[in-house]
């Protein structure tokens, strides 16, 4: 399978992998951010936090989204210590993360051993407009690499904005969930038939960006509901992309 997919505890997880295994980490991390005090950033599930009370869509919740905001950039900069390792020389990392944490991501991202790169954005056209305020319509992808990217290994030319609207509907199947429009072209950061590390898979949308365009994925979801929609969307992903040529026939 060009895939596979871990239930349990990223840190863990990540530990019992070989040095070197990946090409690229692209991965969305819970931002636990929010609220102008400790109290309104700490006391809110996820699902309290990013879906309004007239939603009609019943998402579950997800864990780790109660950090203060020093335990989320040390805990960040444990895991992203792991996935450093895990990454080959020249190997990029994508991080989703949202203004308030902007700061302390990009601070993590450094102290685990990246070089950053730089800033990417993603735009949310269906955003809420605020009255008296800018609209908040963005979120923002840290990125780097471990070492020196090899262009001619990969010789993308990639844009640094991105528009799409959240998943809506029977498509959205996680409550932070981003369009597999702006994954695909995240994947193409790694080389044809590389590797991709998500190590906060959710619902497994950039696995299944990472395998329509071509590259293996590795996948990491802690909440067991999770999980379970992302295999079945990996599952799924894999069996359309087949084709008769994937397929040995036996007698």
């Amino acid at each position: 399978m060009p895939f596979s997919l871990h239930q349990g505890d990223a840190l863990s997880v990540l530990a019992g992998l070989p040095d070197g295994c990946v090409d690229s980490v692209i991965t969305d991390p819970p931002y636990n951010s929010g609220g102008r005090t400790a109290k309104e950033r700490t006391t809110r599930s996820a699902k309290q936090k990013y879906t309004s009370a007239d939603s009609k869509n019943d998402l579950a919740d997800f864990t780790g989204e109660n950090m203060d905001q020093r335990s989320y950039t040390l805990w960040l900069t444990q895991i992203m210590t792991e996935a450093h390792r895990l990454t080959k020389v020249g190997g990029s990392a994508l991080l989703f993360t949202d203004w308030r944490q902007l700061p302390a991501t990009t601070d993590a991202f450094q102290a685990a051993g990246w070089l950053w790169l730089g800033i990417l954005t993603w735009h949310k056209p269906q955003a809420r407009p605020q009255k008296g305020k800018f609209r908040q319509d963005c979120e923002y992808i840290v990125w780097g690499a471990k070492g020196k990217i090899d262009a001619a290994a990969n010789p993308v030319y990639l844009p640094g904005l991105y528009s799409a609207s959240q998943p809506s509907g029977s498509t959205r199947r996680h409550i932070t969930q981003k369009p597999v429009s702006v994954m695909r072209e995240l994947v193409k950061i790694s080389p044809p038939g590389g590797t991709v590390l998500d190590f906060c898979a959710g619902s497994g949308s950039t696995g299944v960006a990472a395998l329509l365009e071509g590259r293996d994925f590795i996948g990491v979801e802690k909440t067991q509901h999770y999980a379970s929609i992302a295999a079945d969307r990996l599952t799924e992903t894999v069996r359309e992309s087949l084709t008769q040529d994937d397929v040995v026939l036996t007698a």
